[in-house]
């Protein structure tokens, strides 16, 4: 049995997810399913994310639903969460997870790139938000998580249009708490910090890398994504009913 917490308030609400297909994504997808809840994503690596559904499915909790979608296409991203929710009903939880972290100097730079950047790591969250507002007024209320990055706040090198997305991610955030707050809907954001996942360990995990980063963090252990996802449980639950306009820091003290 996990010692870790069940939420009863999670079985069976309807949860969307973007980016759901691997890493991050993929263990918040897994956790919700866990958790009794109806769970929708999408992502552009299809065998990635029928491979997750297959194993959801076979450690005998209730299988996702899975939509193949570019979340820098909004008109068929936003046609994805509305077919979504036509099959499990309005979304009362939305994670707005997917995100891309490329390394780009000053120079390389291009408007294109720029607009491409900000595309996949900030303008898709608040069209996903838009997509589900309606619903979660019709609910009477829903909880929202979007993601922002522990890099700017490390002015990590090589990563600034990226971090400029992840920043804004904290003004959209509590911007909307406020506007949607009377409607009982909670809008709150997760900074991760250098999380484990198989795309960092493969591109990036150097012994230099990790002797640096213990010596960032107050706790001297790596994060993995299960470490994330415990803690969108708990913003997505009633346990945090009161809580909206924050960014919670998941990075073992880093920052």
């Amino acid at each position: 049995m996990s010692s870790f917490a069940s939420y009863p308030s999670l079985r069976d609400r309807a949860v969307f997810i973007s980016g759901g297909g691997s890493g991050i994504g993929a263990s918040m997808v897994e956790h919700f399913c866990e958790q009794g809840a109806k769970v929708a994503f999408v992502d552009i690596d299809e065998p990635a994310a029928k491979a997750l559904v297959a194993k959801i499915a076979g450690a005998g909790h209730p299988a996702p639903l899975f939509h193949k979608c570019d979340v820098r296409d909004i008109a068929a991203f936003q046609a994805a969460i509305g077919e979504l929710a036509g099959r499990l009903g309005d979304f009362t939880v939305l994670v707005n997870s997917a995100a891309r972290d490329d390394r780009h100097g000053l120079a390389e730079v291009t408007p294109a790139f720029w607009d491409e950047r900000i595309a996949v790591n900030l303008r898709h969250q608040f069209f996903a938000i838009q997509s589900v507002v309606p619903g979660m007024r019709k609910a009477g209320g829903g909880a929202i998580v979007n993601f922002s990055s522990v890099s700017y706040h490390a002015m990590t090198d090589r990563l600034s249009v990226y971090q400029a997305a992840k920043a804004a991610v904290e003004g959209l955030t509590r911007g909307l708490a406020r506007e949607l707050g009377p409607d009982k809907i909670r809008l709150n954001s997760i900074t991760p910090g250098w999380i484990m996942t198989q795309r960092q360990i493969d591109l990036w995990l150097t012994p230099e890398a990790e002797a640096d980063l213990m010596k960032a963090q107050c706790l001297k252990e790596k994060l993995y994504p299960p470490d994330i996802a415990r803690m969108v449980l708990w913003l997505a639950a009633d346990d945090s009913r009161l809580v909206t306009a924050q960014n919670f820091f998941v990075d073992g003290g880093r920052a």
